[in-house]
């Protein structure tokens, strides 16, 4: 049945949990509601909700967004994603770094031969010597023992590991194990992705272009896409602002093309080129040349306008991008799911080497090993 989870760790695979709205998903679980907004930023660092359907993976530590959402638990609590993050903070130390390593070989050889000597520089001159004092010796051996033993060396550089990975969790920071630390320094290649990373991950209506009246034409827009969780969607909604929401009936979301409903008895598409297509509505074709974000607008199969929406660049962006080259960084890779032209014109206006849009999380990753290949590159991954 479901119920509100006190202790994760006694929740058996199978069992049913009932999330509200502004609720963490405690256990990795398979999403039985229709659909479900989560933000995953705690896990992913991506600003933007993601939307999930029936059957698909929800991790712990995601937040369910905006209503009462059921999930069948998939895997107990210590084989989640959270349970495996925390335990990677807790095992961080214990990843020693080449230097770290080869002083805590050295430290264990050489710290018993510098006590055995020093216990020699007592006990030798006793057999050897007619005016032995034991004060003097001890004093001497003392005096050895401060001198030769490298306590500087071998604290110092374990302390310096432990306070890198303690100043860099103070920034928000997390350094899997100091030997990361090493290789960061080597690092000659950054690839980046796009939204929530280089841009906020939070979408505004930029420009209307419409055939009807412009009240009505946002009117209709933002009553269609109110049936919808996607951020763009909420983006149209929140530029209408509080006004009153026309009824929407006969919903029908087209994955990765749109959505269609009546709406004071008139036929209603909303979405992209490509549901406009599907549908077999025509439209200016100069829209299929547009840089931004579009969603078209037909009513009864008449094309009515349009609106761009764009994502705002992070203000630091530019200056990271400035500062990564100023540190050796050579080459700077963005790669998105977005439109290849939007992405070139943020790596133009931003000064990245190399950009590559209308990328599948798939084709990030073999993009990703075509450059970990490379030997001569030290690449490190930011996003997603």
């Amino acid at each position: 049945g479901q119920y509100e989870i006190v202790n994760p760790e006694l929740v058996e695979i199978g069992e049913t949990i009932q999330l509200k709205a502004g609720e963490k998903a405690p256990l990795d679980g398979e999403l039985i509601s229709e659909a479900a907004s989560f933000n995953t930023a705690a896990l992913t660092g991506e600003s933007t909700p993601q939307t999930f359907r029936a059957g698909e993976t929800v991790l712990a530590g995601m937040l369910n967004m905006d209503k009462v959402v059921t999930l069948k638990v998939s895997k107990k609590f210590a084989d989640s994603a959270l349970s495996r993050i925390l335990e990677m903070v807790q095992s961080a130390t214990s990843r020693k770094a080449k230097t770290e390593l080869f002083i805590r070989k050295f430290a264990k050889i050489y710290t018993p031969i510098v006590f055995f000597l020093a216990v020699a520089l007592v006990v030798l001159p006793y057999f050897i010597l007619a005016d032995y004092q034991f004060n003097t010796w001890l004093y001497r051996a003392l005096v050895f023992l401060v001198i030769s033993c490298p306590c500087a060396l071998v604290i110092s550089i374990p302390l310096g590991y432990f306070g890198g990975i303690g100043a860099g969790s103070t920034n928000g920071i997390l350094f899997k194990g100091s030997n990361f630390l090493d290789v960061i320094t080597q690092v000659n290649t950054v690839v980046m992705d796009k939204t929530g990373t280089l841009t906020h991950g939070v979408f505004k209506v930029k420009e209307l272009k419409t055939e009807i009246e412009e009240a009505e034409f946002m009117s209709i827009l933002a009553a269609i896409e109110s049936q919808s969780t996607h951020p763009i969607a909420k983006a149209i909604v929140n530029h209408y602002g509080n006004k009153k929401l026309k009824e929407v009936t006969a919903v029908e979301e087209i994955a990765g093309h749109g959505l269609t409903a009546i709406i004071a008895g008139q036929q209603v598409g909303a979405g992209n080129a490509k549901l406009f297509r599907k549908l077999g509505i025509a439209y200016p074709q100069e829209i299929d040349h547009q840089v931004e974000t579009i969603v078209l607008l037909a009513i009864d199969h008449n094309y009515a306008g349009y609106v761009t929406i764009a994502d705002e660049v992070k203000n630091d962006a530019q200056v990271a991008i400035k500062s990564l080259h100023e540190l050796g960084v050579n080459k700077i890779v963005m790669l998105s799911g977005d439109k290849t032209s939007i992405t070139e014109k943020l790596a133009k206006e931003l000064s990245i080497d190399q950009a590559y849009g209308d990328l599948l999380p798939e084709d990030k990753v073999k993009k990703l090993e075509e450059l970990k290949n490379d030997q001569t590159r030290a690449v490190a991954f930011v996003g997603d």
